[in-house]
């Protein structure tokens, strides 16, 4: 485009932000602006209700409307598509170098010449590339800093590096305050410190590429952290699945053995009732009697009949009614079946066992003794009570019983490895203890001692979930019957305790599957 057309072009420019027009619209003046620079423009001026318009300063009493210039904006559509190179033309705006050898409106520089300490546009930069004395000028990249690349003092290039005072200096510098000083060409020391720059960027491009691996590797941790909550949600809802359906199985077994004892309990009652009745009647009947010969006036007739009444007998049944209630909720019976997935094999480790404690099956059974066993010695061996602790530290949900031979009473524990190995189970508090003898159940646990119901067993088991803090001791025959239960925190890994109580005494870890 020829430079007679330079207005024609002008009209495609914004003259607010001096570059081409954007969403153009045109107000009543005839002078197009960007939509978004004319609305900014009138909505900061303050002209006392007029607006301005910032070319022909036109004033209008009302804010005008803006009307769409579709001319112009197809006619940049097109311009753009045939290439024209309209960008290069732009005006300087307030954030673009201006050309030093325009005049008037300026336009945009393309190069700054570090020789001629001024920036050209396109146009006025031409000499520099035919004119052989401005060829050996150094161009660079627009610059509104200039002055920086000159020597304050001499007005020279600085194109010198003094390397002892870590500065640009020009050539008559190293003539006074510099003379005597290392000294290497500007370009060479670029060069140099080029050469460090891009070590320095390589360093952070492998930290870069390092730290992305490990990114990577907390994205895959993130990720397996997620699955194995997923997985672990997954088991414990299939888990609580069939504890509830396991509950509800029970739940209606419980209800139809209610059903059936209350059906048999009605029945029982009704017959007494029933009976009761008969001889309330057979009693009505014989007081009539009674009544009638009380009557009698003549006292020869009335001793006549006095010994033909019948004795009154017995009652059948006794004064006292006693009401049977039924079973409470709390000697419901759970199924076996629902503890053996976490059922536990157990056996008995040698180097806890008291001298007196014989053990066999593979350490799977304990028998009291009254003589000593040739065990070595050893630091975590009972001392005064015949106990012996499991090999197998406890650390999970787990299920185990024991079936005790002798009939006299044995203790059943868990306990901490790190008893002191001169107390009974159940004397501290890093061991609990459920005795169990046929007169009964006793808990202790540091010291304290708790009586426990239930029916009397050979068979006990006992349920841990040690995360949890549960402890649970049931009586086993058909059924499962719970004697006692304990809600504490557990802190170390916990083992299987067993203590028989008297002489001949045997235990023995009953293989659940």
């Amino acid at each position: 485009m020829a430079e007679s057309d330079q207005p024609d072009r002008d009209k495609l420019f914004c003259s607010i932000c001096s570059d081409l027009l954007k969403d153009p619209v045109t107000i009543p003046c005839g002078h197009s602006y960007c939509r978004n620079c004319i609305k900014d423009f009138w909505e900061g001026e303050d002209q006392g209700g007029t607006h301005i318009c910032p070319q022909c300063r036109e004033t209008f009493e009302q804010r005008p409307g803006l009307s769409r210039n579709t001319m112009i904006e197809e006619l940049i559509k097109y311009l753009k598509k045939m290439g024209v190179a309209l960008a290069n033309h732009c005006y300087a705006g307030p954030e673009d170098v201006a050309c030093d050898a325009c005049t008037g409106r300026k336009m945009k520089a393309v190069k700054s010449c570090l020789t001629c300490s001024a920036s050209f546009c396109e146009n006025h930069l031409q000499p520099h590339y035919d004119a052989p004395p401005l060829k050996k000028h150094k161009l660079v990249n627009p610059s509104k800093n200039l002055q920086e690349s000159k020597c304050s003092r001499h007005d020279r290039e600085l194109e010198i590096f003094c390397r002892p005072d870590q500065q640009c200096i020009c050539y008559l510098c190293t003539m006074d305050e510099h003379k005597g000083h290392e000294t290497v060409p500007a370009a060479a020391e670029r060069a140099e410190k080029q050469k460090k720059l891009q070590e320095s960027q390589q360093q952070i491009h492998q930290r870069i590429q390092d730290q992305k691996e490990d990114v990577k590797l907390l994205q895959q941790e993130v990720e397996a952290i997620n699955h194995s909550a997923d997985k672990t949600v997954e088991d414990s809802e299939k888990i609580f699945t069939e504890l509830i359906h396991l509950l509800q199985k029970r739940s209606s077994e419980v209800k139809q053995q209610i059903r059936s004892q209350q059906e048999t309990e009605v029945s029982r009652v009704k017959d007494v009732r029933k009976k009761l009745e008969q001889e309330i009647t057979e009693l009505k009947r014989k007081d009539a009697e009674l009544e009638q010969l009380s009557l009698t006036e003549d006292h020869t007739q009335f001793l006549l009949n006095y010994p033909s009444l019948p004795a009154l007998r017995e009652s059948t049944h006794s004064s006292s009614i006693n009401i049977r209630p039924l079973r409470h909720f709390e000697d419901v019976t759970a199924a076996v079946d629902g503890f053996l997935k976490y059922s536990q094999e157990i056996t008995l480790d040698p180097n806890t066992a008291h001298n007196k404690l014989l053990l066999s099956e593979g350490n799977r059974k304990v028998t009291s003794t009254d003589q000593q066993q040739s065990y070595p010695d050893h630091p975590d061996r009972f001392s005064v009570y015949n106990q012996v602790l499991s090999r197998e530290s406890l650390t999970e949900r787990c299920y185990w019983e024991v079936a005790m031979r002798g009939g006299a009473g044995v203790g059943v524990a868990v306990s901490y490895q790190n008893i002191n190995k001169a107390e009974p189970f159940g004397f501290n508090d890093k061991s609990w203890s459920l005795n169990c003898t046929a007169d009964g159940y006793i808990f202790h646990h540091n010291k304290v001692k708790t009586a426990v119901s239930g029916p009397v067993s050979s068979r006990i088991g006992v349920y841990l979930d040690n995360r949890a803090g549960i402890l649970s001791f049931y009586s086993v025959s058909e059924t499962m019957t719970l004697l006692h239960r304990v809600q504490t925190r557990f802190t170390q890994p916990l083992y299987v305790g067993i203590r028989p109580l008297f002489s001949k005494d045997s235990v023995e870890f009953i293989k659940l599957r």
